[in-house]
């Protein structure tokens, strides 16, 4: 059975090793200890929201979403930042489970979209997103300094 919650400073140990998992995934080095600062931090400070997914009362996935403002929408936005799975709990529609969260979290506080972005080489997440109502945006140029 498939279940999720809001995470909490509680929810820490387990949400650690996922978020390290999900950092390795991007070829970043493990380094639990700094997850685990990382995400106690974000909870602490009340910077983002955590979705936490369990499989059987197992750890199976989050997500974890930053608020955003738009100016010339006046209202927030949510950016999707991080949704990964567990290898040992991926095709049992978790993480469409997550993304319908991160939606009524939309709804719930009055934003006006979602937005995330994945690599052109993820074919997971690129299938993933417009199959769940995202559509993508290529009328605008996204840049990094």
């Amino acid at each position: 059975m498939i279940t999720n919650k809001k995470a909490t400073i509680a929810d820490l140990e387990s949400i650690a090793p996922l978020f390290n998992a999900y950092r390795v995934f991007y070829r970043k080095v493990s380094d639990l200890d700094a997850a685990s600062a990382f995400i106690k931090d974000r909870i602490s400070n009340a910077e983002s929201i955590i979705y936490l997914a369990f499989f059987d009362k197992e750890p199976a996935g989050f997500t974890q979403l930053f608020p955003i403002f738009s100016s010339t929408r006046l209202k927030r936005l949510w950016l999707l930042n991080d949704l990964y799975i567990d290898k040992r709990h991926r095709g049992k529609g978790i993480s469409k489970m997550l993304l319908e969260k991160s939606k009524k979290l939309t709804k719930d506080t009055n934003a006006t979209a979602v937005i995330l972005e994945t690599e052109k080489t993820n074919a997971i997440g690129n299938q993933l997103y417009p199959s769940t109502g995202f559509t993508l945006e290529d009328d605008v140029n996204h840049y990094c300094w």
